[in-house]
This record gives structure tokens, C-alpha cells and sequence, in this order.
């Protein structure tokens, strides 16, 4: 039964009934931020745990619960971390990253996650970490390396994690730790580095780790005791050298180290140890060392060796507590001597403060006196004046980066005597005084990378006793003329890619003897520079990769034939290479990149016998008779070269070691496939007899003998023609 309301109910009726049909109200933002999830993710939102494992993503998903504490994307294929990946995650505490491919972190890819505990980066494909990569953590207090590329370390890549505890360098190619190479990890307590190819420490490489309680470097290529290097970290309590080649250990070595307890050299090359080998470690108890080659062990002075007893855990609770303990360097009344700028932030745990991109048009004073790292990028100083920074007297690290600068004052460093690392790159700087440079006797890192220099700035240089690294790339450099590094006796990196060099005269780099490595790459080189070369015996590394080229000369690299290990050529328009071209190179060799160019033809290298890396793809190859040489070098090689046959067409696209039938009309190439046969017959046979297949086996041998009895036959043949 209907029932009729009256006209003026209808309008009441409408109100009671219209909650009823409007969809309920949407929950707030952060209960929105709260609810979503990836598709291919599982979100736990009462635990803030997200986990994305092994879904194929090759970025990370934009919808993770803002409120998300722990992301587990290990397994993906992210391949890069781009800048301000997790900027919407400002919760995380712990962050996996494993086996996701990971071959480029971004300059500022954490930043915005102030409070992440641990980031696992494991098993990735890291060759290099930028030196910002890492900003933005300074909760950090773990951070996993281990598994990936990494070959070298930059200056400043940890500078920003002070907090960190443990660092895990495990299982990469470092071949070299450099001065103050872990700048910044005042807290680190353990650092490992095992399972790399370590053969030097610089003296300070393990500087400025004060509380370091534990070394882990087994597994390395160190043949001699680094004893200044190790003596840096005076708080170890556990050092690892096992599975180094090591013959000797001595006094001399100096392995001060008051509160060590225990040391491991097992299964080294040990030979002999001086008696007084460990005399200043007055604390060890613990040394192993099993699996060396020692006829006998001499009384060691200085260690009380014995076993733990009931009361050793106390004691070495007690080692720890006093490494716990804050050291006196700088002085507690030195740290509350300045405030803190207005505009900057200042750190009294990791002693670093910062101004960057706060828009400043003189540099601000102020700062604690205790500040090791100064950040001032991205800031608007035209020139800096003389004494720019008082009172800094403990700065290492000095960043001033993208800041307009056209002029360094006389004196503008005075008084920075611990200063290490100095950026003054993407400035507008086209020359240095070398009163500009005084007052840092112990730099060693000079960055000048895009400025708008036209020369190297030599005079200068002489300001600078402990250079080790000098940063030109991205300049307007024209030429090398002797005397341009003639202040630089202790580099050992020089980098000058993407500059405008013609040509490097002879005597240009004999200033710098002890030069590691040389990046010429990206520039306009017709010819290597053989002549300027010559009085570099420490050269390991050289870049030329991006220079017109065209051709490369007998003997261009016979200066530098007994220390290269690394040489570059790739895109270099290359279209001939003379015989001789790499005479003098031999053993040493390690690596050789040739790819990208315009050889048809390429010698035999048979002088390169511990290759481990050469790279020749993307070369038009010729596979005729002319390249026979080639071929057959190429096929005794256990590499992946990638040299591919360009023409004839019947070979195009085959594999220069693998292109048999283009080669076999060739003069002499006959009897190398019959001798080859019989050897591969011959490790069938074996092969097969260990496998147990005795019929077949027997079966080859039926065959290696009409080979032996073919091959033997032709022989007295041309034998018996030749007598005739």
C-alpha cells in the first residue's frame, strides 16, 4: 500500500534519505598512504614491512605505504637508483637492495632517508659509487657492499655517514686503499675487506677510524705487512691477514697497536718472524698461525700469548669500553667554542656542517672548531677571501662545488693544515696562484673539473707537496708543455679527459714520477705520446679512449712496457695498428680495450700472456688471410673478445676465433687444424677413458692414430722432396 506524504514532508524525507546514497566520505591522506600497495608487492601495514621480491621491477614502485619502515626489494632489476628514489618513504629504518643489478647509484639516491639503520647493496654490479652517492644518511649505522665491481674508492664517499658501524667492502677488485680513505666513519667499528685483490695501503688509508675494533682483510694480494697503514687504527682489538701471500714479517714492518688481541696470518707464505715482530702489541693474546711455511717459531717478545682464561671476556669488555670512549682530539672545549651559523646545520656527532644551497653570498664564519667536513655547494661566492675559514684547523674535507667562483685569494686556505680534500669543481675558475693554495701542505685531493681552465695551473702546484689526486677533466686545456707539473712530484692520478689537448710534450709529466694513472680520454690526440711517457716506471693505468687516433706506431707504449696493466684505446677512429705497436708490453698486461674502432686488420698478440680483460667488438674484421695471425691467437685464448667478422659476406657475423672455414685456403693454415684435431682427439680420448666409455675411447685412439700415421706419412714426404 502506498502511502502519500504530504507536498511539504518531501524536501525532510530527502534530507533523512540523501547520507544514505552519497558513497561515505574518503579516509585522509595519510590513512590513503596507509591502505596502498603495489600490485606485485605484500604490505604489512600493522608491521610498516613492504616486500616486492623477485617481481622484474626496474624501478621502484611509486605506491609503497608512506609509512613503510622496512622495504625488501632484493631480486629486481632496477639496474639504477635514480636521485631521491625512496623521497616518499621518509620512515624507512631498513632498506634491501640485493641482486637487483644494480650497476649506477645517483649522486643523492637516499636522500630525504634521515633515518635508515641498514642499506644491503649486496651482490650487485657497482663499479664505482659517486662521491654524493651516499649523502642524506647520517642514521646509517650498516651499510653491504659485499659481491659487487667496486675497483676503487673515491674520495669522500663515506663522508657523510657518521654514524655507520660496520661497512662490508667483502668480495669486490679493490687492488688499493688511498689516504683517508674512510673519512668520516667515526664510529665504525668493524670493517671488512675481505676477498679482494688488495696488494697497498697508502700510509693513511685507515685514518681518522677511531673507534675501529675489528679488520677483516684475509683473502687479499698484500706480500708485505702494511705496519704504518694498520697503525692508524690504534683501537683494533681483532686483525685478519689470513690468505695473503706474506714471507716475512719484521720489526721493521712497525705494527703498533697497543690494544690488539688477536691476529690471524694463517695459511700466508710466512718463512720467518723476527723475534720483536709484534713487540709493541703488548696486548695480544690470540695469534694464529697455521697453514704457513715456518720451520720454527722464535721467542716473541713483547705479546703475552696464552690461552683465554675465566676472566679474558672481562677484560675484553673492558678494551671495548675504553674504545667506546670519546678521545680527546679535538678538545671539549675547542667543540663548544663557535655556535653554528644561522643558515647552516652542524653536526657535534660527525663533526660535519653544512650550508649547501642556502643561496650565500660570502662565506659564513662561525662554524665549530672542531668541523672536519665543510659543505658549502651551491652557494653564490664570486671570489674567496684570504682566511676564509678561521678557527678550522681540523677541516679534512672542503666542498665548494657550483658556487660562481672566478678567484681563489692569496691566503684563502691559511690555516687548514689538515685539509685532504678540497672541490672546487663546476666553478669559473681559469687560473690558481700558488698563494691561493698555501696554508694546506697535506692536500691531496685537488678537483677542478669544469672550470674554464686553459692551462694546468703548475706554479700553483708547488703549494702542494702531498698531492695525490688532480682533477682537469671537462676544462679547455690545450697542450702539456714541460713545467706544467712541476710542483707535483707526490701525484699519482692525473685526470684531464674532455679537454682540447693536441699534444703532450716530451718531459710534460717526468715531474711526476710516481704516476699511477693517466686519463688522456676525450681529447684531440692524433699519436699517443710516447715521448712524454718515458720516465713514468709506475704507470698502470692509461686512458686515450676518444682521441682521433687513426693509427698507432711501432713501439708506442715502450716506455711504460714493464708497469701497464691497463690500457684503453676504444673509439679512437683506429684503423691501423702496426706490428710492433705493442712492443714492450708483455706480462704485465691485464687489460686491453680496443672496441669501437675501424680495424679490419689487427696483429697477433702472443707478448700478452696474463690478459684478463680484452674487448674488441664493434670493429669491422676482415676475416682473410691477412687476419690468419689473428685467428689463431685469438682461438688459444680462454676470453670473451668479441671480435666478429665483418666481410667476406660468407663470414659476416661469426666469431673471429670460431671462423675456421674463412681462414682454411690460407698459406700455412693446413697443417694447424690437422695438429689441432690431434690434440683435441687426444683430451677426447682421456675424457672419455676417465668417464668410462672404453669402447668409444678406443674408437678415438683407432682415429688419433691415422691422424699420427697421415701427419707422419706427409712429413717423411717433404722430407724426402727437400733432401732432393
Amino acid at each position: 500500500m502506498a502511502v502519500a506524504l504530504p507536498q511539504s514532508s518531501t524536501p525532510f524525507f530527502l534530507v533523512l534519505l540523501l547520507p544514505l546514497l552519497l558513497p561515505p566520505p574518503g579516509p585522509t591522506r595519510h590513512a590513503a598512504a596507509a591502505q596502498r600497495c603495489p600490485r606485485v608487492c605484500i604490505c604489512d601495514s600493522s608491521r610498516r614491512h613492504a616486500v616486492c621480491r623477485q617481481q622484474n621491477l626496474t624501478e621502484v614502485p611509486d605506491t609503497i605505504p608512506e609509512l613503510t619502515q622496512r622495504l625488501d626489494l632484493q631480486g629486481n632489476k632496477l639496474k639504477a637508483i635514480p636521485p631521491a628514489a625512496f623521497g616518499a618513504l621518509p620512515y624507512l629504518t631498513h632498506l634491501d637492495l640485493r641482486h637487483c643489478r644494480v650497476e649506477l647509484v645517483a649522486e643523492g639516491a637516499f636522500r630525504g632517508l634521515g633515518r635508515l639503520l641498514l642499506l644491503n647493496l649486496a651482490s650487485n654490479r657497482l663499479r664505482v659509487l659517486p662521491q654524493e652517492a651516499l649523502d642524506g644518511l647520517g642514521s646509517l649505522q650498516r651499510l653491504e657492499l659485499a659481491g659487487n665491481l667496486l675497483e676503487e674508492l673515491r674520495p669522500g664517499t663515506f663522508g657523510a655517514l657518521g654514524a655507520l658501524a660496520t661497512l662490508n667492502l667483502a668480495h669486490n677488485a679493490l687492488v688499493y686503499l688511498p689516504a683517508m680513505a674512510f673519512q668520516g666513519l667515526l664510529r665504525a667499528r668493524w670493517l671488512q675487506l675481505s676477498h679482494n685483490a688488495l696488494s697497498v695501503l697508502a700510509p693513511e688509508a685507515l685514518a681518522g677510524l677511531p673507534t675501529l675494533r675489528r679488520l677483516s682483510l684475509h683473502h687479499n694480494e698484500l706480500q708485505a705487512l702494511p705496519g704504518l697503514a694498520l697503525s692508524q687504527a690504534r683501537g683494533l682489538v681483532r686483525l685478519e691477514l689470513g690468505h695473503n701471500p706474506l714471507t716475512y714479517v719484521g720489526e721493521e714492518d712497525a705494527l703498533v697497536l697497543p690494544g690488539l688481541r688477536e691476529l690471524l696470518l694463517d695459511h700466508g707464505a710466512l718463512q720467518a718472524l723476527d723475534p720483536r715482530a709484534f713487540a709493541r702489541c703488548p696486548r695480544l693474546r690470540t695469534l694464529d698461525l697455521r697453514g704457513n711455511q715456518l720451520d720454527m717459531l722464535p721467542p716473541l717478545q713483547g705479546p703475552a700469548l696464552r690461552c683465554l682464561g675465566n676472566g679474558a671476556e672481562e677484560e675484553e669488555e673492558e678494551v671495548a669500553a675504553r674504545l667506546r670512549a670519546p678521545t680527546r682530539a679535538p678538545q671539549e672545549d675547542e667543540r663548544a667554542a663557535r655556535p653554528c651559523p644561522r643558515s647552516c646545520t652542524c653536526s657535534s656527532e660527525s663533526w660535519h656542517s653544512s650550508c649547501e644551497g642556502r643561496g650565500l653570498r660570502a662565506v659564513p664564519s662561525g662554524f665549530p672548531n672542531a668541523t672536519q667536513l665543510l659543505d658549502l655547494r651551491g652557494n653564490h661566492f664570486p671570489s674567496v677571501p684570504r682566511a676564509a675559514f678561521p678557527g678550522l684547523g681540523h677541516l679534512v674535507s672542503l666542498y665548494l662545488q657550483h658556487c660562481h667562483i672566478t678567484e681563489l685569494g692569496e691566503g684563502a686556505l691559511a690555516g687548514l693544515g689538515r685539509l685532504v680534500y678540497l672541490y672546487l669543481a663546476d666553478n669559473q675558475l681559469s687560473g690558481l696562484s700558488p698563494a691561493a693554495l698555501e696554508g694546506a701542505p697535506h692536500l691531496g685531493y685537488l678537483h677542478l673539473e669544469r672550470n674554464r681552465f686553459v692551462r694546468v695551473p703548475g706554479a700553483a702546484l708547488r703549494a702542494l707537496p702531498s698531492l695525490f689526486s688532480l682533477h682537469l677533466q671537462d676544462n679547455a686545456l690545450a697542450r702539456l708543455e714541460p713545467g706544467d707539473l712541476a710542483g707535483a712530484q707526490a701525484l699519482r692520478w692525473l685526470y684531464l679527459s674532455g679537454n682540447r689537448i693536441t699534444q703532450v710534450s716530451p718531459g710534460a709529466l717526468s715531474p711526476a714520477r710516481e704516476l699511477e694513472k693517466l686519463h688522456l680520454d676525450a681529447n684531440e690526440l692524433r699519436d699517443v705520446p710516447t715521448g712524454a711517457l718515458a720516465g713514468l716506471p709506475a704507470l698502470a693505468e692509461l686512458q686515450l679512449s676518444g682521441n682521433p687516433l687513426s693509427a698507432l706506431r711501432d713501439g708506442a707504449f715502450r716506455p711504460v712496457g714493464r708497469s701497464l696493466q691497463r690500457l684503453f684505446l676504444n673509439g679512437s677512429g683506429l684503423e691501423q695498428v702496426s706490428p710492433g705497436a705493442f712492443q714492450g708490453l708483455g706480462p704485465g698486461l691485464l687489460s686491453l680495450h680496443l672496441q669501437e674502432n675501424w680495424l679490419q686488420v689487427l696483429p697477433a698478440l702472443p707478448a700478452l700472456t696474463r690478459l684478463e680483460d680484452i674487448d674488441l667488438s664493434g670493429n669491422p674484421f676482415r676475416c682473410d688471410c691477412q687476419l690468419l695471425p689473428l685467428h689463431r691467437w685469438l682461438s688459444g685464448l680462454n676470453l670473451r673478445v668479441g671480435a666478429t667478422c665483418a666481410a667476406p659476406p660468407s663470414a659476416r657475423g661469426q666469431r673471429v676465433a670460431a671462423a675456421v672455414t674463412a681462414f682454411e685456403d690460407c698459406p700455412g693454415a693446413r697443417r694447424a687444424p690437422t695438429e689441432g684435431r690431434l690434440r683435441g682427439a687426444h683430451r677426447l680420448a682421456v675424457g672419455l677413458q676417465s668417464k668410462g666409455s672404453i669402447y668409444l675411447a678406443a674408437a678415438v685412439k683407432m682415429k688419433i692414430s691415422y691422424y699420427n700415421m697421415i701427419f707422419t706419412q706427409s712429413w717423411d714426404v717433404r722430407q724426402s722432396v727437400y733432401k732432393r
